[in-house]
């Protein structure tokens, strides 16, 4: 159901039931949406993989350092490439393997178990609004992607508020109001340059007082060197949970995927200050280093939540390991 302005909820709208008989089209769908966002990353690492393991007729130690040439042109990045290869071996050589292409599918396993071994459920609290903080670096995509989640939850049935707290980059606020305008969802906001905690205070008691389901915050981009930018974050974290004594209920960190390991070490020194709980990653189809998902499971102990696969509104979609690793190994 999508509330109004006013909070009021439309009662003619069919709510979304995700039981319906267009499921597993969707579910389809989804797969190939996944399938061609990485096609960069399948052409770099699965078609690279299988010119190895063509020629592999013995696996032996040869085999292993090409594959991590491999997994490392990938972005997998070496403590992840080095971890997988080790595991990797000790199965080979207890099962006395000798063809490649079983070894392809001892890898993929070894990726899923990656992934889903930081891929936690997640459930909204149960009294809301589910408050959302969008964190990360300039130039990631943050505020488009803050968009892009409104109009996700918004198409899901759920009433849903922005909150323009990034103040100090300009036309952030502007460039907010535009996704907001395109998805139908009202922004609460101030002045450029005015007190990020000041709009997210105004935008808490309008979340309450609207009774919508989800509150989502856009914050200014900030390095964790800027110490005065992130004291200014955790003051936002304590005034939410003045209103709830559990918020922030998820605190997303939004990082770019063609950055690959440099973005990698940048978003390992954000975490430790901001409280981030998973990974936004933005231009997964721009790049041909998508392993980098894996690093981030393995070295950050972050689940990736969303990708982004495009420009349109609707190119945001949630992560699922599962099919990610499927549409990447073939």
């Amino acid at each position: 159901m999508v509330f109004s302005l006013f909070g009021g909820r439309n009662k003619a709208e069919t709510p979304v039931n995700p039981q319906s008989e267009d499921a597993e089209p969707q579910k389809s769908g989804f797969f190939e949406r996944m399938k061609q966002a990485v096609s960069r990353t399948r052409e770099n690492l699965n078609e690279r993989i299988d010119s190895v393991l063509a020629l592999t007729r013995t696996v032996d130690e040869s085999t292993f350092e090409d594959l991590e040439a491999v997994l490392l042109a990938s972005d997998i990045g070496l403590t992840t490439t080095t971890e997988i290869l080790g595991a990797l071996r000790q199965q080979a050589l207890r099962k006395n393997m000798q063809d490649g292409a079983e070894l392809k599918q001892l890898l993929k396993a070894e990726l899923k178990t990656i992934l889903s071994s930081v891929d936690t459920p997640y459930s909204p609290p149960a009294a809301g609004p589910e408050i959302i903080m969008m964190v990360g670096v300039n130039g990631t995509g943050k505020t488009t992607t803050t968009g892009k989640l409104a109009a996700h939850f918004r198409e899901q049935g759920k009433g849903v508020l922005l909150c323009a707290a990034d103040t100090f980059r300009a036309a952030a606020i502007e460039q907010l109001e535009v996704w907001g305008q395109r998805s139908g969802v009202e922004i609460i906001k101030t002045r450029q340059g005015g007190d990020p905690s000041a709009a997210l205070f105004d935008a808490l008691q309008a979340a309450k007082a609207r009774s919508v389901d989800v509150l989502i915050v856009d914050t200014a981009g900030r390095l964790h060197t800027k110490g005065n930018l992130m004291a200014e974050l955790d003051k936002m974290r304590r005034t939410t949970q003045r209103f709830q004594a559990d918020a922030p209920h998820q605190t997303f960190l939004v990082m770019d995927a063609t950055t690959g390991q440099n973005g990698l070490q940048q978003a390992r020194l954000f975490t430790e200050s901001a409280g981030v709980t998973g990974i936004v990653l933005t231009k997964l189809d721009g790049t041909a280093k998508g392993g980098i998902v894996i690093a981030i499971a393995r070295e950050l102990k972050l689940p990736v939540r969303y990708v982004g696969v495009g420009e349109k509104m609707e190119d945001l979609l949630p992560f699922d390991s599962s099919a990610f690793v499927d549409s990447l190994m073939g």
